[in-house]
């Protein structure tokens, strides 16, 4: 097995349930274009995870991702910047979200692996 970096991001969704149903329904099919984007930025595994409102996202990354480059990838492709715009409407920044940013970095504070 190889060693992967992981990122765990968070996000919320607006706070309407056919709105969130929408959202849950669109990333059981993704478009091929927004899966091969992922896989094309060095993510090997992702999930997302939804409590209320809150999505959490873990993301498996290769030594080929960068979030520079996966930035640089989407910029260049009118199709991920079509999905990402989309995704706006069920969206919404976490009140710790920096400005002009969608997911945010969650700190690791915990590793059960690292207890002696």
């Amino acid at each position: 097995m190889k060693n992967y970096k992981r990122y765990c991001q968070a996000l919320d969704l607006v706070d309407d349930e056919k709105l969130i149903n929408e959202y849950e329904t669109i990333h059981k099919n993704i478009w091929p274009e927004v899966y091969q984007h992922i896989k094309t930025s060095g993510v090997v595994d992702m999930q997302i995870w939804r409590i209320g409102t809150r999505l959490f996202m873990i993301m498996d990354v290769d030594d080929t991702f960068s979030f520079e480059r996966s930035g640089e990838l989407e910029k260049n492709n009118p199709i991920i910047k079509k999905w990402e715009s989309q995704m706006w409407k069920y969206q919404k920044a976490t009140p710790w979200t920096p400005a002009n940013q969608k997911w945010v970095l969650m700190e690791q504070i915990f590793e059960l692996n690292e207890q002696k």
